[in-house]
Order: structure tokens, then C-alpha cells, then sequence
């Protein structure tokens, strides 16, 4: 069992998640200033519980940055997997010159289709 943070630990994002919808982490790059990475990086499920806040107001090193954050169970034998393979048959990337730009935006919605064929590519370690 793990933890999902989106949208800088907004909480609305986290409350329309649901038990059981899958979770899919995009890495572009190595790290913010890193090197080009386009990968596929973590995949999961909305596990049972609803979004808190971490750490506790005034508790030291914690500052005044709390996001919220959702319980997630996340495929521990899934590996990391390119999406360049995939471009042309997901649904959110086939026909979308531009679409690394939705991903910019943070938590987006995609199909089932999409999540199977990315748990695929994922499992194939």
C-alpha cells in the first residue's frame, strides 16, 4: 500500500477518485531538470479509505504544506515502460501530435482501454 499526490496535493482531484480506478504515473523526465525520460512509472489501484493531509499543523520540518493525499495499492511487479510503443494505439495519444501537453496538466482521466494497455506494457518485465 502506498500513497498518490496529484495537482500540488489538491484535494478535489482526490475526491472524485474512487476504490478500484486505476492510477497511472507519467514520468517525462529523470527529475524535474532531468534527462528525457517518457515512461510509464507507476500503476496501481484506489485503495479503500479516503484522501487526508499529511504531517500535522505545527509539527516540525512539516511548514505550513500539507497536501492530501489518497491510499493507493500500487503493482509492485510492474516495471517501467516506454510510451513510445503505445503513441499510436491509446486512445488519449493516437492522433494527438500535442500529447505530452494534457499531461502537463497534471491528474487526467483516461480509459480503460488506455490503463489495460499501459498494464500490459507494465507486466511485460
Amino acid at each position: 500500500m502506498g500513497l498518490a499526490q496529484a495537482n500540488h496535493g489538491s484535494r478535489a482531484a482526490l475526491e472524485e477518485m474512487r476504490e478500484s480506478d486505476g492510477v497511472v504515473y507519467y514520468s517525462p523526465k529523470t527529475e524535474s531538470d532531468g534527462e528525457t525520460l517518457r515512461e510509464f512509472t507507476a500503476i496501481g489501484w484506489i485503495a479503500e479509505g479516503a484522501p487526508g493531509r499529511t504531517g500535522q499543523a505545527g509539527q516540525a520540518g512539516s511548514g505550513s504544506y500539507r497536501p492530501w493525499r489518497h491510499p493507493v495499492d500500487y503493482d509492485t511487479d510492474a516495471v517501467a515502460a516506454s510510451i513510445r510503443p503505445l503513441l499510436t494505439v491509446l486512445e488519449f495519444t493516437r492522433d494527438d501530435p500535442d500529447w505530452g501537453y494534457q499531461l502537463r496538466r497534471g491528474l487526467i482521466e483516461i480509459s480503460r482501454h488506455d490503463y489495460d494497455l499501459i498494464r500490459r506494457q507494465m507486466r511485460r518485465g
